[in-house]
């Protein structure tokens, strides 16, 4: 992405953004796979803290409102945490344990 920039306030997440910013659930999911736990744990404890901060910030902005670049990048972010969640905390490792190859699963439809 050509710009990282973040709200005020989350500057320390910038660094995040070229990396873990991906335009679609594929993406994101592809990332967790290809990524090391220690990449994960690295990312999940940088945004986790932050959450309830994001969702507060986020939900403050009118649902008819085009989300402002800034804001967009952050929830981007919390996307992404939303996807390697489940990896930290219940299955210790990038894939989910007992699931079936992600490359199996085809979306006709995908919004980012």
């Amino acid at each position: 992405m050509a710009s990282t920039g973040l709200p005020d306030g989350f500057a320390e997440l910038e660094r995040l953004v070229d990396e873990w910013l991906l335009p679609s659930m594929t993406a994101r999911s592809q990332k967790r796979q290809a990524s090391t736990m220690t990449e994960i744990t690295n990312f999940y404890n940088a945004v986790k803290p932050r959450l309830p901060e994001i969702l507060e910030l986020l939900s403050s902005i009118p649902y008819d409102d085009a989300l402002p670049a800034e804001e967009a990048r952050l929830l981007g972010l919390a996307l992404m945490l939303a996807e390697i969640t489940t990896a930290v905390e219940w299955y210790e490792q990038p894939g989910v344990v007992d699931g079936f190859d992600p490359e199996r699963f085809k979306l006709v439809a995908e919004l980012s």
